[in-house]
């Protein structure tokens, strides 16, 4: 059984291109596959491998202090969905290029956890009676495999198209509470603090995004899968994939 992990974490990276380095020995030692992004905001992390390997990569990560706190979503699959390793430095981990929305620069924006927003979309509204948007940062090739029932979809194929997109609609937002998602959070997180900076301040973040849901109410309010960015395709509410070694 391999074990797919992804998590992501904002914090100031001093010298990037040696946490690279180290994090790629690291996942070469542990025998992992996948994908090591390191900027100086952060790091962002898509790896798989044996249970052992996996857990001897995050327990070296978590003796660092700057990573204090960093979530990691974990799924399983028969197959290895990465055909290889790589690691890059980059100038953000998740390419936004906008002042207002760069995590380090600003408090993290106010997030909401899955099981409240469970909760709000069954009643439907929030605990002060306003409506409840989700709002979907993710392009549409993502948004084809599921979202939310009667999300916000925008018709991006880049996240740097968002705050374009989302201009048409701003007016029609303004007494609801919107909560932003993505794949596992770090797409929202930078787009809620953006629209917060940039006035929505009726805007949260889902905590852990649309993965974090999965694994702690499943997909009550959710249609279809959620895309992910390896040979596996999508993953279902019980985060099992829409291709494995098994249906190949």
């Amino acid at each position: 059984m391999i074990a797919n992990t992804a998590a992501y974490h904002f914090t100031d990276i001093a010298d990037p291109q040696a946490l690279c380095a180290t994090l790629l020995a690291r996942a070469e030692a542990g025998e992992l596959r996948g994908t090591i992004l390191v900027a100086g905001e952060g790091i962002n992390l898509f790896l798989a491998g044996s249970q052992d390997g996996i857990d001897g990569f995050y327990a070296a990560l978590a003796e660092d202090a700057r990573f204090d706190g960093m979530r990691v979503k974990t799924s399983y699959s028969q197959m290895q969905p990465f055909a290889r390793l790589k690691a890059k430095v980059k100038p953000e981990i998740i390419s936004f290029r906008i002042d207002d929305g760069q995590p380090l620069d600003f408090p993290r924006a106010p997030a909401v956890d899955p099981a409240t927003v469970q909760r709000w979309l069954r009643q439907g509204h929030d605990d002060a009676g306003k409506p409840v948007v989700m709002l979907d940062t993710r392009n549409v090739q993502e948004i084809e495999y599921g979202t939310f029932q009667n999300a916000l979809v925008l018709p991006i194929t880049k996240f740097t198209d968002l705050p374009e997109a989302l201009a048409p609609h701003r007016e029609a937002l303004r007494d609801s509470t919107v909560v932003s998602f993505c794949t596992g959070g770090i797409r929202c997180e930078k787009a809620a603090l953006w629209m917060r900076n940039d006035g929505m301040d009726n805007v949260l973040q889902l905590d852990g995004g649309i993965l974090g849901y999965f694994e702690e109410v499943g997909g009550e309010g959710y249609e279809g899968r959620c895309f992910v960015f390896d040979e596996r395709v999508a993953l279902d509410a019980e985060l099992k994939p829409l291709v494995d070694s098994e249906t190949v």
